[in-house]
């Protein structure tokens, strides 16, 4: 019975959305609501030293932006919370996509002055893809935004899912008095200075509320959510369960308004942990066994140490610290004595954990993304992560050739990570690195320098359009610049065709050799 109870406490949810639309604040609101920290810093205080609490690493400082992954957990109304922290920046890495396959629901952020925007649409395919309940909060009431109705349908008509209102606005920046929440039957109204006031409906045709319910904003509301009742789609939480059907919520996360309303219904709506795919069986999370996986992998997270954290989820019975456990790929047996929890760069020894929990593992070396860890009797391997298909593709050397052994480490070391992709010019040994966007490679830069005190020199190669191949040997003279035969770590051919004309005239070319799209593969097979 207790490792169910624990379970059904767990709540691990992602953050996903566009840049500035308000993600890293509404995590330090979170974290307030948690009593996590006294007061919530954001990206705009840097000139007093004072950041937000999930952008730990150095250059996240500098910029004022989250590039990597964060991972913070804690206590609120009975529950446990695991929160993913993921990049919202256009050029994030594949490490956001793998902390995707680590969550159970995922929060969406909207901005209301700017709508849906390209990088809410990329991280929402993938969501859709794995099938995961997505909740939205439209950020910036206390702006002059969209009209709402407009932003309903404009997430109905680009990202083709189902909205459910769970409250409405009643206006907005400076004529914004307060929100109705449909799911609570209560107005709550704005008082500026952080202050909220929830009134029952029932109490609204008190007098003492005249000063709010006379003003034609108010009753112009009234006409809105009485068009809302009788012609929108009725709220199913099945159907949000199966990614069919998002709630939307309306608020300020800066201001504050309306956030601690969302999360309340947010923490008791979204999903425990779910059962997760393995090669040849579904693993429910109250198994018996301990078993889980490591979607995320991070050196120097102490850069005075230089440790190297293994990010697992959780996935079935109980972890307890100590343990001896077997990496699935090698059957190895491993004690995990050195394990951790998170609020961002801080961490906690953390002794037992369950299913939904995210702990860190020392790695002395022994982890790959995607490795299976636990002590059941039967064989377990959890279905491999997806890789997904970068870019842009550069060349890359040390400037000190004298550095080599440093350049290798740290090349190793940050391709484990995912934080870049790593090929070799066939057959021509040229070590050429693939990323999602160009912020990959200026990270990649300052932490080779920084990090392992080597200079590199990188040399770019364009967009690039890689398709697979699945055979082991290839006539290398059917291949040239504009067709790039490559090798991935895996020992792997891919070609890496310079544009869409040059991938068809190949494919004309070349009906015989079957040429594969990671991403088509990954949206046929790892959808939960």
């Amino acid at each position: 019975m207790k490792l169910t109870e624990e379970i059904n406490k767990r709540k691990t949810f992602a953050i996903i959305s566009h840049p500035d639309a308000g993600k890293t604040t509404m995590t330090e609101k979170l974290l307030l609501f948690g009593q996590q920290i006294r007061s919530a810093g954001t990206v705009k205080g840097k000139k007093s030293g004072k950041f937000a609490t999930s952008d730990w690493m150095e250059i996240e400082k500098q910029r004022g932006i989250s590039v990597t992954s964060s991972v913070m957990n804690f206590a609120y109304q009975g529950y446990h919370v695991n929160i993913l922290d993921t990049p919202g920046h256009e050029d994030f890495s594949e490490d956001t996509y793998r902390t995707l396959t680590a969550v159970d629901s995922v929060i969406m952020i909207i901005d209301a002055t700017k709508g849906i925007e390209p990088q809410t649409i990329k991280l929402f395919k993938v969501c859709k893809m794995r099938g995961i309940p997505i909740f939205t909060f439209i950020n910036k009431l206390d702006r002059e935004g969209r009209d709402p109705f407009e932003l309903l349908e404009q997430i109905e008509d680009v990202l083709e899912i189902e909205t459910y209102p769970m409250n409405w606005p009643a206006g907005m920046g400076k004529r914004f008095l307060g929100i109705f929440d449909r799911y609570h039957k209560q107005f709550v109204r704005f008082k500026g200075n952080e202050e909220e006031e929830y009134i029952p409906y029932a109490d609204l045709d008190k007098d003492s509320y005249l000063d709010l319910t006379e003003q034609p904003m108010y009753q112009e509301t009234l006409e809105e959510l009485a068009l809302l009742d009788e012609a929108g789609d009725p709220f199913s939480l099945d159907r949000v369960m199966i990614g069919e059907q998002t709630p939307v919520f309306f608020g300020s996360a800066l201001a504050p308004f309306g956030v601690e309303v969302f999360f309340n219904t947010f923490v008791k709506m979204a999903p425990s942990p779910k059962p997760r795919k393995t090669a040849d069986k579904i693993i429910q999370p109250d198994y018996d066994a301990f078993s889980g996986y490591i979607f995320k992998i991070q050196a120097n997270m102490n850069p005075a140490h230089r440790d190297r954290i293994a990010f697992l989820r959780v996935c079935s019975g109980r972890f307890e610290r100590g343990m001896s456990v077997k990496l699935s790929r090698t059957d190895k047996t491993i004690k995990l004595n050195q394990t951790q929890q998170f609020l961002a760069a801080s961490r906690e020894t953390v002794d037992v954990a369950y299913p939904g929990d995210i702990i860190g593992i020392y790695d002395p070396g022994y982890y790959r993304i995607g490795d299976t860890l636990t002590d059941s009797k039967e064989p377990i391997q959890y279905d491999e992560l997806p890789q997904f298909p970068p870019d842009l593709f550069k060349r890359v050397t040390a400037k000190n050739v004298m550095k080599s052994k440093q350049f290798k480490k740290g090349l190793d070391q940050l391709v484990q990570e995912g934080a870049i992709q790593l090929f070799t010019g066939h057959p021509y040994e040229t070590l050429i690195i693939g990323a999602v966007g160009e912020l990959q490679y200026q990270v990649f830069e300052h932490r080779m320098k920084h990090e392992y005190n080597v200079e590199v020199q990188l040399e770019s190669i364009g967009e690039r359009i890689p398709r697979w191949l699945d055979q082991k040997e290839v006539d290398v003279k059917l291949f040239d610049e504009r067709n790039m035969l490559v090798k991935d770590r895996e020992g792997q051919f891919l070609v890496l065709f310079k544009n869409e004309f040059a991938l068809n005239w190949f494919k004309d070319k070349h009906k015989e050799i079957d040429l594969i799209d990671l991403f088509e593969v990954n949206q046929y097979n790892q959808s939960y």
